[in-house]
């Protein structure tokens, strides 16, 4: 009998803390909640990064946007271009040799690094005012392939990176030769000049009092 009541004894209690159960459950439930409910601080962080990426959209949307690459120069206090892959090199005008019988715009021939080019002369062909530096003495030479020739600018004002979708097909003001070379214009204004258009119809140009 007394074994059987110490065995009693020594059997470990089966009462449970309840308050501690509850408060522990509620403390797990309150952590669970803060794990998908971001803090003020980590909100805004959030906010501030969705918003830096929202403003740089613009930018690579323009960065992917086709641009015309071209070297622009002033003609009679006008800003004229042409695509940048046809333009070798600009050089400076020292010596102009005329050639007699030739078209009043074809002003002479050029050496260049000791080559012989024939020298345009854009405002003439143009029939453009005679305004602007009175010294042409920048040639910008465009080439394809074996084709070269120079155009003279008034004032060279470098590279410019035009988007194409800025370029209108034409204005009503532009007709004649002056449209036929002509690539587009911008709101800019920048007149874009069509250099391959360029090569191939001055250097075939026949003169008009050539026999047919």
């Amino acid at each position: 009998m007394e074994k059987r009541e110490i065995q009693d004894k020594a059997k470990p209690s089966r009462s449970f803390d309840w308050g501690a159960i509850r408060r522990r459950r509620e403390s797990i439930e309150r952590a669970a909640e803060q794990g998908w409910a971001p803090s003020a601080e980590a909100a805004t962080k959030v906010f501030r990064e969705r918003a830096r990426a929202l403003a740089q959209e613009p930018a690579r949307a323009e960065a992917l946007e086709e641009t015309l690459k071209a070297v622009a120069f002033l003609l009679a206090q006008e800003t004229y271009a042409v695509e940048s892959r046809y333009v070798r090199e600009v050089y400076p005008l020292k010596e102009l040799t005329p050639l007699p019988g030739a078209p009043p715009f074809l002003l002479g021939i050029a050496s260049v690094h000791g080559q012989i080019l024939p020298v345009v002369d854009l405002k003439r062909l143009f029939e453009l005012p005679e305004k602007g530096l009175a010294d042409l003495n920048k040639l910008v030479i465009l080439r394809e392939g074996s084709a070269e020739l120079g155009i003279l600018a008034d004032q060279m004002l470098g590279m410019r990176a035009i988007p194409v979708r800025e370029i209108e097909p034409s204005l009503p003001t532009l007709v004649g030769i002056r449209a036929e070379f002509l690539r587009g214009v911008t709101q800019g204004p920048i007149v874009v000049l069509d250099a391959r258009k360029i090569l191939e119809r001055i250097l075939t140009f026949q003169g008009p009092n050539k026999d047919t």
